[in-house]
């Protein structure tokens, strides 16, 4: 990528709008709220603000990085949605990095990320393997995981390191600063456009007003 590459990263793949500025090497801007609801009214006055606070302008931004999940179902199709339309109004390619990739970044790999799920479970993917994402609880691993020795980073990570017999580990940056530094490695690639990533299907009611269209 371009040494001075200025990359857009952000999540609301859980009660949270994130986002953060890359300039080359350097995280310009950084932003973590915490809010249950609000995110598709709060998201774009946040990134304006992190652009703003280093300086930026849409124009000047060589990628959009967001985080697809999984997570809260509407969150991750605000976020997607939201990075699709920066990416045709600015022209800046939109770059989709799951929160696995992100918890994993930095460490040492293989290792099991964890994202928290419903009713007790987990979201649960080997990085550094082909293995696909599956839903897990820390005393029910599947025989491949327990005591296999492997270190666990993300959502109750202690426990599962129990259970698997190795180290629970901490995330080596926040959740936005990481989204951004993996698609600034990923920059110039054919990278595919951002969908949301989900595990399994949403089991809540659906919602009064309609969660952002995707453009397809």
């Amino acid at each position: 990528m371009p040494s001075d590459a200025c990359i857009l990263g952000f999540d609301t793949s859980a009660a949270h709008s994130a986002a953060a500025l890359l300039c080359g090497e350097r995280i310009a801007a950084l932003r973590d709220e915490e809010m249950g609801t609000g995110q598709a009214e709060r998201l774009m006055p946040l990134l304006a603000a992190v652009l703003a606070e280093a300086g930026q302008k849409w124009r000047d931004l060589d990628a959009i990085a967001v985080g697809i999940g999984p997570g809260n179902f509407t969150g991750i199709r605000i976020a997607v949605s939201a990075a699709r339309g920066l990416a045709l109004s600015t022209g800046a390619p939109a770059i989709g990095v799951s929160r696995f990739d992100a918890l994993a970044f930095g460490l040492h790999r293989p290792v099991l990320a964890l994202v928290a799920a419903p009713r007790g479970q987990s979201y649960a993917h080997v990085v550094g393997t082909d293995a696909a994402p599956r839903l897990v609880t820390a005393g029910s691993l599947p025989g491949d995981l327990a005591g296999s020795g492997m270190d666990c980073v993300g959502h109750d990570a202690e426990a599962f390191a129990r259970a698997t017999g190795g180290q629970a580990l901490c995330p080596a940056l926040p959740l936005a600063q990481a989204i951004a530094r993996i698609a600034a490695t990923r920059l110039g690639d054919d990278n595919p456009r951002p969908a949301p990533l989900y595990i399994r299907a949403a089991d809540a009611a659906p919602a009064s007003d309609p969660p952002p269209v995707i453009l397809t």
